[in-house]
């Protein structure tokens, strides 16, 4: 399963561009990738790590703006159609690999 994190945060003011960087970074180190600005994901193995990062999701959210949670199986995430660009570095050495051990 895939947990899609999309959002839009105000970035308006000092304490809001703040807030946005720490939602921002908090993501990274909770395991997502950015698929594109403001859009990102993490692989898991069930739903009930779903529901775990779902939790500490909750927790980072700043006021204001907008977060929502897609999940996804792996099979509707590969099927994604690309329109318009290329896939990144990371989803090409990745591909339908949960992990990769370099």
């Amino acid at each position: 399963m895939r947990l899609v994190c999309m959002f839009d945060l105000p970035s308006e003011t000092k304490r809001e561009m703040r807030d946005y960087r720490i939602f921002r970074k908090s993501l990274l180190e909770n395991g997502f990738v950015m698929l594109q600005y403001s859009i990102y994901y993490r692989s898991l193995p069930n739903r009930s790590s779903l529901k775990k990062y779902e939790s500490i999701l909750k927790r980072l959210v700043p006021p204001g703006g907008n977060v929502r949670l897609l999940y996804v199986s792996e099979t509707q995430f590969q099927d994604m159609i690309l329109l318009a660009g290329s896939r990144s570095r990371q989803e090409e050495i990745v591909g339908a690999n949960r992990l990769v051990v370099i």
